[in-house]
């Protein structure tokens, strides 16, 4: 007789454009057989770019039209800046940070009074409607689908929020993303939230803490900012690059320390038998030349380069695990 096979939690890092690696990382891993046979996925969780991925392999698995991989493929393939409006607008950006490496100030405008904003508010909006049908959600759960569980900031009471399967909407998603520099704070419900990485970048300790899901057996954590430095930073733009580093590791490293302890107190018997051991693994994106500013680059060949380094970190893995 087999065993069942191993629960699996799947956690998605934010990382604005970075992210297409994640996305790489999740079709590959939908497509595998690893997931349908070797292991049971109970679960996916993520933070601004990370929550849209994990939304899309969500959707695309439950939706019997589609895959994770064709609407992940699709929905970055359509974020690329390829027409000449989008192109003139993603080499502004691309110059501005250029700028600002050499020590130019730009001036700095609140995303309450930028149309820029406003445009890539409604933007963002209608390209998530266009490659997830929201309001066919509902009727996707069945009881069997793993738990999804988005993360953002309320804005006014500091307090982490957790969007969950019923919750999901366009501003939902948004509101884990906004950052709060490009977009004004997103009213969901009454409330307003900025970008999920100020509290759980992204959401873990919720797949062992929380009793409606099943505990997984392994959280698979996709990684997109750095651990480790082999240098101290010494420009202007070395010195953000590893603030930003620093402050989108935070929280997660704050909660695996968590899960950790309550390994150890699992392992020394200190816990009942209901509570139990929960390996880390992590999918890393290996790309030390990339700096924050890249992040918003929507570049068609560097969102195409991430997304095939994202397929290739998820067969190592896979590989390594099976060993």
């Amino acid at each position: 007789m087999t065993s069942d096979p191993p629960t699996v939690a799947i956690a998605c890092q934010g990382g604005g454009s970075h992210t297409a690696f994640t996305a790489g990382v999740l079709a590959r891993l939908f497509e595998t057989p690893t997931l349908e046979t070797d292991v049971d996925v109970v679960g996916l969780s993520g933070t601004s770019g990370g929550a849209v991925c994990a939304l899309l392999a969500w959707y695309g698995r439950e939706h019997p039209d589609h895959t994770p991989r064709a609407v992940l493929t699709d929905y970055w393939t359509d974020l690329a800046a390829t027409d000449p409006v989008n192109r003139t607008a993603n080499g502004m950006v691309r110059w501005a940070g250029a700028v600002e490496r050499m020590g130019v100030p730009l001036p700095e405008v609140s995303p309450y009074y930028s149309p820029a904003s406003f445009l890539s508010r409604m933007e963002y909006l209608r390209l998530l409607e266009r490659h997830v049908d929201f309001e066919a959600i509902p009727e996707l759960r069945d009881g069997t689908e793993p738990a999804l569980l988005i993360s953002a900031i309320d804005v006014l009471t500091g307090e982490f929020k957790l969007f969950r399967e019923d919750e999901l909407s366009p501003e939902a998603i948004l509101a884990s993303a906004a950052l709060p520099d490009v977009f004004k704070a997103v009213e969901v419900d009454g409330s307003y939230y900025w970008d999920g990485l100020f509290s759980k970048n992204p959401p873990i300790k919720e797949f062992v803490t929380n009793r409606e899901l099943p505990d997984p057996d392994e959280i698979w954590i996709v990684k997109i900012n750095p651990e480790r430095r082999t240098r101290v930073p010494k420009s202007v733009d070395g010195i953000a690059d590893r603030r930003n580093e620093l402050s989108g590791n935070k929280s997660l490293n704050a909660e695996v320390s968590f899960i950790e302890h309550v390994n150890d107190w699992i392992d020394a018997g200190y816990l009942p038998e209901k509570f139990t051991h929960t390996e880390i693994e992590r999918i890393r994106l290996d790309r030390p030349d990339l700096g924050w500013r890249s992040k918003l680059d929507r570049d068609p060949a560097f969102l195409e380069g991430l997304f095939a380094d994202g397929e290739a970190a998820a067969d190592a893995f896979l590989e390594r695990r099976a060993d």
